[in-house]
């Protein structure tokens, strides 16, 4: 969506979009004066600039908007999904290939959870994906140790209340049961902080592997853990469809800057690395060519037979 010469945004708002940082970090480099516009310096966020005015970052002009762009990441387990990390734990971003443009993710995956990370740089898109009223579906495949009726997990469709939380509707299936678990798939559209956790805990079980294989119409495929696909625009904007568009102001017309194109994780990495963190620097880094995002995830294995091939919890199984 491109601008009129006299539409106004809040200047933290454009310094994002351009992909020099998030909205956060803009109001602190406006604070700390390192924003002028038309020769004058801001000391204040609360300012609107139109495409008709000269904005100065560290005294650079500010970058043309990038095109809006979607990348399809497999998170592996023992990476946080933020920035920074107050414990200095492994990070996501940082263990991204540094090719990549400044992105954000459309909500989060914890440490112990796995699979599908959507990213992009665009921070309206981000916004409007993480919205309750957008209703895209999260999908997921579990492992929990315990035992659990279909028909316990049928009650989950008319939303449940776990300590003082109330989570909407959820679709769940017993896939299969393995020694002392459980398979399950579990379809939800909220997506609150430690939902299906939360949820299987009221019912009994504890959740020891959680895998999020699709989110709305883009789905986990064969990605492989620590890969980053990137959504074709044409494909974007057709499984976006044109009110998510307009809600989210995505641009499709601007260019895309490319870094120089490495495999190489970003500069700040191999520093997060520690053994505790569960991840490898030579499995998380590869990128691939253009793939079929509707490629379905791979099928369970057969049923075990309750009673059959029973054993203890081992270590390495647990969150």
């Amino acid at each position: 969506m491109n601008r009129k010469p006299d539409d106004k945004e809040r200047i933290a708002k454009v310094m994002a979009r351009a992909g020099l940082c998030s909205r956060r970090e803009a109001e602190t480099w406006i604070l700390a004066g390192r924003v002028a516009v038309n020769g004058e310096t801001l000391a204040t966020p609360a300012f609107t600039v139109s495409p008709r005015d000269r904005v100065l970052v560290d005294g650079k002009p500010l970058p043309l908007r990038e095109r809006t762009r979607l990348f399809l990441y497999h998170k592996p387990k023992g990476l946080v999904t933020t920035n920074r990390d107050e414990r200095e734990r492994a990070t996501v971003f940082a263990a991204l290939p540094s090719h990549l443009p400044r992105v954000v993710s459309v909500g989060r995956l914890d440490l112990n959870s796995e699979g599908l990370l959507l990213l992009t740089n665009d921070g309206g898109l981000k916004r409007v994906l993480e919205l309750p009223q957008t209703g895209w579906q999260r999908r997921y495949r579990v492992r929990a140790n315990g035992r659990v009726t279909q028909e316990a997990l049928d009650r989950l469709a008319k939303g449940i209340t776990v300590d003082g939380v109330e989570y909407g509707p959820i679709k769940a299936v017993l896939d299969r049961e393995q020694g002392a678990n459980v398979w399950l798939t579990m379809t939800l559209r909220e997506g609150k902080n430690r939902e299906v956790r939360n949820v299987l805990g009221a019912l009994g079980l504890v959740v020891n592997r959680l895998i999020r294989v699709s989110y709305g119409p883009f789905q986990l495929g064969e990605l492989k853990p620590g890969e980053v696909d990137e959504v074709a625009s044409r494909v974007l904007r057709e499984q976006l469809g044109e009110k998510i568009v307009r809600l989210s102001g995505a641009d499709f017309s601007a260019p895309a800057r490319e870094r120089e194109k490495t495999d190489e994780p970003r500069a700040d990495y191999r520093k997060q690395l520690s053994s505790k963190s569960g991840a490898h620097s030579d499995q998380l880094f590869t990128r691939k060519g253009p793939r079929s995002h509707g490629r379905p995830f791979p099928p369970s294995p057969p049923p075990v037979r309750r009673g059959k091939g029973k054993r203890k919890l081992r270590n390495r199984d647990r969150e």
